[in-house]
């Protein structure tokens, strides 16, 4: 790759950021600016973009549980919409082409339909990385968003199976073994310690037993890569395996949007007929919400996770290339469904960034398309007595819970929206709910009145920021506390209305010399001492030379 494609495609996503959009969007208009200049994406652009969706897929597995997928607000949404946006698209390219319009004139009834499942998927790298800057991908809508776009995956799977002849190898029925592996490869990484050797093993597991396995026996290489997360999944350690690879996940991702801007010549004809199908979206949009709502989940939910698929798909342009390979379309189609695809990552990037005010303003309207019946996991929430909350139950949250307990007599609760995670603390007897807390509604739901202090945990600096001008503007008297990793965030924090913040980076070592310090005044300073730093470490606050709200 060109070294002036880097700078291209930094400055790019760069611009993007200022702007209040996501880097993806500046690295996808990138590759069409250096596409102008002549630039040809070459087989090296291409292969650093497949690896970046093997290694998304690979880190979604590493996440999904496949009881997930049974869900009806999942498979059945999922097939559902697929069936009738397909069925819609098909008959509107139809009626377009009877009125004679340039490029539909020519089409049959078959290239429609084709077109329009073309259409029809939303994209997985949109949506997972719009999901992981805003810290939902664990929360409800996310992980609805997240289970329809796998389901969509694997009919993208069938339909490339059936339409390129290809028929798996009889050594695919071999593939059935894999779990069979998942003790060997649990024990590989209880080995691996927690250096190098993590992100190479999972780079391993994803490309060679998966992707490559997969290619070999006739199946889809991205399909392996995202059954290998699914089998390594249940791991304690497969979060960690998954964040050691998120550097070279975003890294290679550049490359694929890069490789879409790269691989598109626009003309005229092509503009204005990726603009009529991306005012569309709307229609696709809508369904989804609808069908979500129809399977009781609040309408919240169902709009935040409709906005994440607010766009067309990668596996549009792949089954666009199937299409093209056989005949059935002209290639002038392919530019199509690449500019309707790059025009909606424009659109949905500040359509999700935006959320919460784009909700606020219309959330009278969607009520009414809210079912009485409520989803089991939006049930209304009661937190009792509760001194004590703590919002985000990860590894700071844990601790603090510790600490807590015996200094509110035990009146403390948890609030997490990963259900894995709330199950684990209520098999060790903690008591811990599940929730979005970052949900601004469920502020509204619960009654925290009865709380003396929350804590906001979230590994997400905006969701904390979204929780502590919730609690204020419900009018919550007690304390708020809340985590931040950077010293800009400090300030955002006290403005939203925490009276403590906790730079997590910043105290650790005033948290580590307070404790070695508390073990030799003790006198307690052995090799064998060992401790909490819990009780030595403390946040910032009014009374020290930290950052409270003044």
């Amino acid at each position: 790759m060109d070294p002036i494609w880097i700078a291209v495609a930094f400055a790019a996503g760069f611009v993007a950021r200022l702007v209040n959009l996501p880097p993806l969007v500046g690295f996808l208009l990138a590759g069409f600016l250096l596409k102008a200049m002549g630039a040809d994406a070459g087989e090296l652009v291409q292969t650093i973009a497949d690896l970046g969706v093997m290694l998304l897929l690979f880190t979604i597995g590493l996440k999904l549980k496949i009881k997930t997928l049974l869900r009806p607000e999942i498979w059945a949404v999922a097939s559902i919409h697929m069936v009738a946006s397909v069925v819609a698209f098909a008959a509107i390219i139809k009626l377009v082409a009877f009125a004679g319009v340039a490029l539909f004139a020519e089409l049959t009834f078959g290239s429609s339909v084709l077109i329009a499942f073309a259409l029809s998927f939303s994209s997985t790298v949109f949506a997972v990385k719009v999901l992981e800057e805003k810290g939902e991908i664990s929360a409800l809508h996310g992980r609805i968003a997240i289970g329809i776009l796998i389901m969509q995956d694997i009919f993208a799977v069938v339909f490339m199976t059936v339409s390129t002849g290809k028929v798996p190898s009889i050594w695919a029925v071999a593939l059935l073994g894999l779990p069979l592996l998942r003790p060997l490869l649990d024990r590989i990484l209880d080995r691996c310690g927690h250096g190098e050797l993590v992100p190479l093993f999972g780079l391993c597991a994803a490309l060679s037993l998966g992707a490559y396995v997969f290619d070999l026996v006739g199946l889809k290489a991205d399909l392996g890569a995202l059954v290998l997360g699914m089998i390594l999944a249940p791991h304690p350690r497969a979060s960690e395996m998954a964040d050691s690879l998120f550097a070279f996940k975003d890294v290679f991702l550049v490359g694929f949007f890069l490789s879409i801007g790269l691989g598109s010549s626009p003309t005229l004809a092509a503009l204005g007929v990726a603009l009529f199908f991306t005012l569309l979206m709307p229609l696709k949009v809508g369904l989804f919400f609808w069908l979500l709502s129809r399977f009781n989940l609040r309408t919240r939910t169902a709009t935040n996770a409709s906005f994440s698929l607010a766009n067309y798909s990668e596996f549009g342009l792949i089954v666009g290339a199937v299409g093209v390979g056989n005949g059935w379309i002209t290639s002038d189609w392919l530019v199509v469904i690449a500019l309707a695809l790059s025009a909606t990552f424009v659109i949905a990037s500040p359509l999700n960034t935006a959320f919460e005010a784009i909700y606020t303003r219309i959330s009278s309207h969607l009520r009414r398309f809210q079912s009485s019946t409520r989803h089991p996991e939006e049930q209304p929430i009661s937190l009792g007595g509760t001194g004590a909350l703590i919002v985000g139950m990860g590894r700071i949250g844990t601790g603090t819970y510790e600490y807590l307990v015996p200094r509110f007599d035990g009146l403390v609760t948890g609030i997490d929206s990963n259900p894995d995670r709330v199950t684990q603390h209520v098999k060790e007897g903690r008591d811990v709910i599940l929730a979005d807390a970052a949900d601004t509604q469920f502020w509204v739901r619960v009654q925290a009145a009865e709380c003396r202090l929350v804590m906001l945990s979230m590994p997400d600096h905006g969701a904390n920021l979204r929780a502590a001008r919730r609690l204020r503007a419900e009018g919550f008297k007690g304390h708020v506390a809340a985590i931040a990793t950077f010293h800009d965030q400090e300030e955002d924090l006290l403005e939203s209305g925490a009276d403590v913040v906790f730079n997590t980076y910043a105290e650790a070592g005033a948290g580590f010399a307070g404790h070695v310090c508390s073990r030799l005044s003790e006198g307690l300073f052995d090799s064998n001492a060992v401790g909490d730093t819990a009780e030595s470490s403390s946040p910032r606050d009014r009374t020290n030379s930290g950052k409270s709200k003044p």
